[in-house]
This record gives C-alpha cells, sequence and structure tokens, in this order.
C-alpha cells in the first residue's frame, strides 16, 4: 500500500512556474514508477508525465513536452512536476500516481490532487 499527497499548487500568472512535489509513505517508493495527471473542470482526466522506478526514463504528453519536467528523489520519497512557461490551459487538479508498470497511462495509487490555476 502506498499513500500519495501533493502540494504545491496554487495561482499563478500565464508565462510562470510552479513546481509540484508528491510525497509517498512506506519504505517501497523505488519499487513504484511514478505518474503525474490533470484534470479541468468538465474535461476527462489526462495523462502529463511519468518517470521510471530509477528516474533513468521520462516520458510527456505532448502539450507538456518542453515545458513540464518530472523528476524523483528515492531517497525522500518524492516526485516532483517543475512546471514552467504555464499557460490558462494548464488549469486543473493535479494527481500523482504510483504503478507497478512503465510506461504506463494505468496506476494502483492515487493522491487527492492539488489545484493550478493559471490566469491569463
Amino acid at each position: 500500500q502506498v499513500q500519495l499527497a501533493e502540494s504545491g499548487g496554487g495561482l499563478v500568472q500565464a508565462g510562470g512556474s510552479l513546481r509540484l512535489s508528491c510525497a509517498a509513505s512506506g519504505r517501497t517508493f523505488s519499487r513504484y514508477a511514478m505518474g503525474w495527471f490533470r484534470q479541468a473542470p468538465g474535461k476527462e482526466r489526462e495523462f502529463v508525465a511519468c518517470i521510471s522506478r530509477s528516474g533513468g526514463s521520462r516520458y510527456y504528453a505532448d502539450s507538456v513536452k518542453g515545458r513540464f519536467t518530472i523528476s524523483r528523489d528515492n531517497a525522500k520519497n518524492t516526485v516532483y512536476l517543475q512546471m514552467n512557461s504555464l499557460k490558462p490551459e494548464d488549469t486543473a487538479v493535479y494527481y500523482c500516481a504510483a504503478g507497478r508498470n512503465y510506461p504506463s497511462y494505468e496506476y494502483d495509487y492515487w493522491g487527492q490532487g492539488t489545484q493550478v490555476t493559471v490566469s491569463s
């Protein structure tokens, strides 16, 4: 069992940056691939990025490639999402997730989400 808790969301102007963090409980964090997803109002949840267990491989949605960076620190049981050049269309609730497979759009454990709002 893995429990995940996101933080770092907030309100930012277009062109600004935010860094999201996701802290995981337990001592098995390094056994899981990690992903970030987002869900905007009235829309389905969409994949944003994922990272392998070691952090050596990463994969991004086309909509965020070149602007967002996913990373992890296995010693701190934390995965990050650095978001630069934010756009109003990035506004959503952002969720982190943990899963056994990489790369994958399917995950076993989810956090509660953190709101990101980008004003124009």
